[in-house]
This record gives C-alpha cells, sequence and structure tokens, in this order.
C-alpha cells in the first residue's frame, strides 16, 4: 500500500510543527516502527526550518513565500522532499559542502544531522526557477501489529 500527501506552508516557524505532527500521524496509523517515525520527523522538522528561514528572496517581507513538503511512504521506504523558492545552494557546486557546525553553534547543524537520520539524501537546486530541494528516504521497519505493515 501506497500513502503521500504534499503541503504548501507559509514561511513562517509554526508551519514546521504541522509538517512534523502530520508526519508522525501518518506514520503511528501506518503501523511505522516509532524509532523510525521519530528520525523522519527530526530530518523533516530541520528541513523545514531551513526551508522557513532561507527559502525566500526576501522580495514580499520575508514571509509570504511558501515551501512544499512532499511525503510518499510507498512498501518498505519513505521519502520526503522540501522545497522552496529561495535562492537556493551556490551556484556550481552540485552538492552544498556539509561541515560539522561548532559545539556552540546556534545554527548550522541541519543538514548534517538530516544526512545522518536518513539512509539516502538528495541536495541540490530546483532547475529553472531556482529554490532549493532536499529529499531524504529511509527504509521503514513495521510494528508486528500494523495495519499497512508491507508484505
Amino acid at each position: 500500500m501506497s500513502i503521500w500527501w504534499s503541503l504548501h506552508l507559509r514561511r513562517e516557524a509554526a508551519s514546521v510543527p504541522l509538517a512534523r505532527r502530520l508526519l508522525m500521524g501518518t506514520m503511528e496509523t501506518a503501523g511505522v516502527d516509532p524509532d523510525i517515525s521519530y528520525d523522519l520527523s527530526v530530518a523533516l522538522s530541520e528541513a523545514c526550518a531551513n526551508a522557513v528561514e532561507h527559502g525566500g528572496d526576501g522580495a514580499h517581507g520575508g514571509t509570504s513565500e511558501a515551501y512544499r513538503v512532499t511525503a510518499y511512504l510507498d512498501g518498505e521506504r519513505c521519502r520526503i522532499e522540501v522545497t522552496d523558492a529561495g535562492p537556493g545552494f551556490p551556484s556550481g557546486r552540485s552538492r552544498p559542502a556539509l561541515r560539522p557546525a561548532r559545539v556552540d553553534a546556534e545554527h548550522g547543524r541541519g543538514l548534517c544531522l538530516i544526512q545522518e537520520l536518513a539512509d539516502h539524501v538528495h541536495i541540490g537546486n530546483k532547475p529553472g526557477r531556482g529554490g532549493a530541494v532536499v529529499s531524504f528516504d529511509k527504509i521503514l521497519k513495521w510494528r508486528e501489529d500494523s495495519p499497512l505493515m508491507a508484505v
């Protein structure tokens, strides 16, 4: 069985827990192992926080642009994609350099954390109009009583 949903969210901090709760609720209802659900929800929160902070050009007062979150639970894999309308990552690089942040840093940990929590990560720019794309997936484990467990 497959489940997918897509959200178009305003670039506001309140949108981050909304996306996280929807993902957690979907996975709990489907019967995904809670540890896997937690890892993916933290990774999603980091990707959404980056879209909120960096995902616009500031032309509309900073919060009027939106970003999109799409989640797919398909068989034994969950794939999440967060896209924004910001300037994207610096051109000339197919992927931003992911360096651990300093211990006392308040920012700069998100992409590294996503990479640690997911099985496969793609970070890049949308073709054409610009904007960043952060997508990641993880192999799912299911609870024994899962109503939607992959067979």
